[in-house]
């Protein structure tokens, strides 16, 4: 079975606040690559014309648009950091550069939300793909890879979150002052 692969590079800045003993508490940030696998839902054979499982355009397209666009250089924190409410209260322009995950933003978190992100992306799309894997390089020494299905590994929440959906969110604050 064929496999369509992609990698896309991104700057952006978190923190880990669920050990704050960790030097992870603190702002930081790395220079990332998400890789990712699509495979057909339906597997074909090669129409002996064009012979292609999906244009590579059409295939990655809106994909990298989403990552160089909304995660190139977003602040990643977890739904209940309290810089939420100091970017609400101090810089509420920015809200929309939070990427926001349930609990703090670790790769493995970023992993499964991208992977859902994708999927969402592919079945609006139509193309007949879908991510079976999705790697986050973290530095060069460290990567997350998940498998399989994103449900299964992210936290059970009241909604549906912004993963889910084919737009180009990457929190679900409100501006009204409520948290996600």
């Amino acid at each position: 079975m064929f496999s369509l692969v992609f990698t896309r590079r991104y700057s952006m800045a978190h923190r880990l606040i669920a050990d704050p003993a960790g030097k992870c508490a603190i702002p930081h940030g790395h220079n990332e690559q998400v890789i990712a696998r699509l495979r057909p839902v339906a597997p074909q054979r090669l129409d002996g014309g064009a012979n292609m499982v999906v244009p590579f355009d059409r295939a990655k397209a809106r994909w990298h648009r989403f990552v160089d666009d909304q995660v190139d250089h977003a602040f990643q924190l977890g739904a209940r950091d309290p810089m939420i409410d100091w970017f609400r209260a101090h810089e509420p322009q920015r809200l929309g550069r939070l990427l926001v995950t349930p609990g703090d933003p670790t790769t493995e978190m970023l992993a499964a939300c991208l992977m859902a992100k994708l999927n969402a992306f592919l079945a609006a799309d139509g193309t007949g793909l879908r991510c079976v894997e999705l790697t986050v390089e973290e530095t060069p020494t460290n990567a997350v890879t998940l498998t399989g299905d994103p449900a299964e590994v992210l936290p059970l929440q009241n909604g549906a979150g912004w993963w889910s959906r084919a737009d180009d969110s990457i929190n679900d604050l409100d501006l009204d002052g409520g948290r996600p």
